[in-house]
C-alpha cells in the first residue's frame, strides 16, 4: 500500500475516512477477487466508528478520483480497486512491509528535471512523486536519494509518464563539506522525528495492553487498520538513509520495530474479523 493514495487536504469534513477505506481495500479486497460489497464496506467502517453517510461520501469521492470502480457481483453492489491502484499498492507493500535501510556503499541517485511552464501540473506531479519515493531537495530542480532507490525510481517515473522530463545519475558524494550537515538541509528530519514520536506515543501503550490482556478479532481490527493507515505514510516520508547520516538515537528505528511487532500481533486477528464480515455479506 502507498501514501500516494491518501485524500487531499480540503477534500471535505470526512476526508479522513478515505485513507481508512483505502487501507481496508488494500488489506482485504485484493485477496477476495479485488471486490468488496457495499454492505461489507459499510459494516467494516462502522466497526471503526465511521457512520454510513460518511462512508458513502468518502467512497463516492474515491470513485471520482479513479481509486475505486463500481462493480456488481451476484446481484450485489460493490467496488473494486482500479488496475493502476492495484499496481501502486503492490509497490507500496514492499516499501511498508519490507523496509530496507541504505548503507554508505549504496551511494546516491540524483534526479535533475526541467518541466516547461506550460506543463506546471507535471512539475507538481514530479515533486510529489520524488517526495514519496524518499528524495530530498539538494537545489532547485536537483533531487537526491540513497542509491538503493535507483531501480524503484526508474520504474515509478516510467509508469507515471514522467521519464521524459528527467535525467538520472548514480554515484558517490565526492565533495565538499560535511555530508551529515547537508542531509539535514536536504530533508526535514525534524518533522519526520516528530511523526515517528507521535506514532510511538500512540501505539506503544496499545502494544502493552495487547500483550497484557490480548485482543479479540474485532478489537485487533479496530486497532490494526487505523495503525496501518497512520504508518503507511511514514516509509514514504523516511528517505531510508544510512544510520551514520542520521541524528544519534534516530527514533525511526524504534518506530519501525514497534510497527513490526504490532503487525505480527494484530494482522491475523484483524483479518479473521474482516473476512467474517465480508463472507457473511455474500
Amino acid at each position: 500500500m502507498t501514501a500516494g493514495l491518501a485524500e487531499s487536504p480540503g477534500a471535505g469534513r470526512d476526508a479522513r475516512h478515505g485513507p481508512l477505506i483505502i487501507t481496508t481495500f488494500g488489506l482485504y479486497a485484493r485477496g477476495e477477487e479485488n471486490w468488496l460489497s457495499v454492505a461489507s464496506v459499510v459494516r467494516l467502517m462502522g466497526d471503526l466508528g465511521v457512520e454510513p453517510p460518511a462512508v458513502r461520501s468518502s467512497v463516492s469521492r474515491l470513485k471520482r478520483r479513479g481509486v475505486l470502480e463500481s462493480e456488481r457481483q451476484a446481484g450485489a453492489a460493490g467496488y473494486s480497486l482500479a488496475p493502476s491502484v492495484l499496481e501502486t499498492l503492490a509497490e507500496g507493500d514492499v516499501r511498508i512491509f519490507e523496509r530496507v535501510r541504505a548503507v554508505a556503499e549504496d551511494g546516491w541517485i540524483v534526479v535533475i528535471f526541467s518541466v516547461p511552464e506550460s506543463e506546471r501540473q507535471k512539475r507538481h506531479e514530479l515533486r510529489t512523486t520524488l517526495t514519496q519515493l524518499g528524495f530530498g531537495t539538494a537545489a532547485p530542480g536537483v533531487w537526491v536519494a540513497s542509491g538503493n532507490l535507483a531501480a524503484e525510481t526508474r520504474r515509478t517515473l516510467e509508469r507515471r509518464g514522467l521519464s521524459a522530463y528527467v535525467d538520472l545519475f548514480t554515484g558517490e558524494h565526492y565533495g565538499f563539506g560535511d555530508l551529515r550537515s547537508k542531509v539535514r538541509g536536504w530533508w526535514d528530519l525534524d518533522e519526520l522525528t516528530e511523526l515517528y514520536a507521535d506514532f510511538l506515543g500512540r501505539y506503544r501503550p496499545v502494544l502493552d495492553r495487547a500483550k497484557a490482556s490480548g485482543l479479540s478479532p474485532l478489537e485487533a481490527f479496530q486497532v490494526y487498520v487505523p495503525m496501518l493507515t497512520q504508518w503507511r505514510r511514514l516509509p514514504y516520508r523516511d528517505p531510508g538513509l544510512p544510520l551514520s547520516l542520521l541524528p544519534p538515537g534516530w527514533n525511526g528505528v524504534s518506530a519501525g520495530a514497534l510497527f513490526d511487532e504490532l503487525n505480527a500481533m494484530l494482522s491475523t486477528g484483524a483479518r479473521e474479523h474482516a473476512l467474517a464480515v465480508i463472507h457473511s455479506d455474500r
